[in-house]
């Protein structure tokens, strides 16, 4: 079978490697230089089935109205993204009803630590490197009402196979001594112990090079412009590259182009329920702080994580609903740094700002926030997409299940759970 991959992030990258080991012919095309060079590039760097519940939890609506024009608010809806959010809006708010939203967290669960399975899987037989980190992830809350909120949701999804442990103020600090000098304001927390970290350009990048040896084709500043189809299934996929215009023939076409998927997919008639969410980061190196954090720490009243990755610090947060707008904003930056400031003071203080690596780029987020994985409506277009905030956490076993559904291979996740026609 000859399979064109769209998008060479997490997610395209991962089901070429499961594709080729199938035995397929497979050829990825993505327009930047690289492997992960958008949406996987810098985002938190935590593995989270602990972080498996939808954006559209019961109350977001209200707190979407809240929010509107505070640039500091970690989920802001701009007016000019309006028009393009209207019938995918509706269906978030909707499925943001309890019963609704415990469903979609209990599907992505399952995908979530299917997905983790699969990566330690890859990471000892490919002995990628990518600064990973298998501590755990902690949950601080500096006041009652939100630690009570923080235990419900662990609690449930311990049912489901998430282990935690729930720790006081003390407990906190010893899981993470970095927060000492903030401890009078952190109130207790959740330690998710089965949750890593790691780069997930470095993963990717790896991967891609190990797919490369397997025989997969990268094809690297190819802009895809067609998805030609021949009666109702899909024949070739048409773009440009250097300049020149080319076509490339094939049996079947797997888009992962993240946020970008619904463009390309309405092109052949195929509607995809996932709307870009811009999200922020910034990076810098650890330096002289030899008594940093050691632990991915994210804090529930201030909406951000702050993550070690080898040498460096990462902290990133904010949903940003603004369309394609893929401009940095400055003030959105600030924000991380103030929030940074109010975590790790002793870090904030020597850091020199001429050294932080800022970067944005979007979420896709599907209606329901749960993936849309495996076939469309046209015979050979196949999805991976809609991951959300979870696509470094989901990437692998996205990329399996897709795989093994092009493949006619069983796979031990629903399937229908995740399917386009569920909407």
């Amino acid at each position: 079978m000859r399979v064109i991959v769209i998008g060479a992030g997490l997610a395209g990258t991962s089901t070429a490697w499961y594709l080729s080991q199938g035995g397929a012919s497979v050829t990825v095309l993505d327009r930047a230089p690289g492997a992960a060079m958008e949406t996987s590039f810098a985002n938190a760097g935590m593995l989270t089935p602990s972080m498996a519940d939808p954006w559209n939890a019961p109350g977001t609506f209200w707190h979407l109205l809240r929010w509107i024009g505070r640039e500091e608010a970690p989920m802001l809806l701009r007016p000019r993204a309006l028009p393009g959010l209207a019938g995918w809006g509706i269906h978030f708010l909707r499925q943001s009803r309890p019963r609704q939203f415990h469903r979609n967290t209990v599907k992505n669960v399952r995908l979530a630590l299917f997905s983790m399975s699969e990566l330690r899987r890859l990471r000892d037989e490919l002995g990628i490197d990518y600064d990973g980190a298998a501590s755990g992830t902690l949950r601080a809350c500096r006041d009652q009402a939100s630690l009570d909120r923080a235990a419900a949701l662990a609690a449930s999804l311990a049912d489901h196979g998430v282990a935690y442990r729930l720790l006081d103020r003390d407990g906190v600090v010893a899981a993470e001594p970095a927060l000492g000098p903030v401890a009078g304001k952190i109130i207790g927390g959740i330690h998710y112990v089965d949750d890593e970290s790691g780069d997930a350009h470095l993963f990717t990048s790896g991967l891609a090079a190990r797919a490369a040896d397997a025989g997969v084709q990268f094809r690297f500043g190819f802009d895809v412009s067609a998805i030609e189809t021949k009666g109702e299934a899909v024949r070739a996929v048409r773009g440009r590259i250097a300049g020149s215009d080319e076509t490339l023939n094939t049996d079947a076409v797997v888009l992962a182009a993240g946020s970008f998927t619904p463009l390309l997919a309405s092109r052949v008639g195929v509607r995809v329920p996932v709307r870009p969410v811009k999200g922020y980061s910034i990076t810098a190196p650890r330096g002289d702080w030899h008594d940093g954090p050691r632990i991915p720490v994210s804090d529930d009243y201030l909406h951000t994580a702050v993550t070690p990755l080898g040498e460096r610090i990462r902290v990133a947060g904010t949903a940003e609903f603004t369309g394609y707008d893929d401009r940095l904003t400055p003030r959105r930056v600030d924000n991380l740094l103030r929030l940074l400031q109010a975590i790790y003071p002793a870090y904030a203080e020597r850091l020199d700002p001429s050294v932080i690596e800022p970067w944005c780029g979007f979420r896709p987020v599907s209606s329901d926030g749960v993936p849309i994985l495996g076939p469309s409506s046209v015979t050979g277009l196949f999805l991976n997409t809609g991951q959300g905030p979870l696509g470094w956490t989901m990437a692998a076993g996205c990329g399996r299940l897709v795989a093994d559904q092009m493949l006619g291979m069983h796979c031990d996740l629903k399937q229908e759970d995740y399917a386009l026609d569920r909407f």
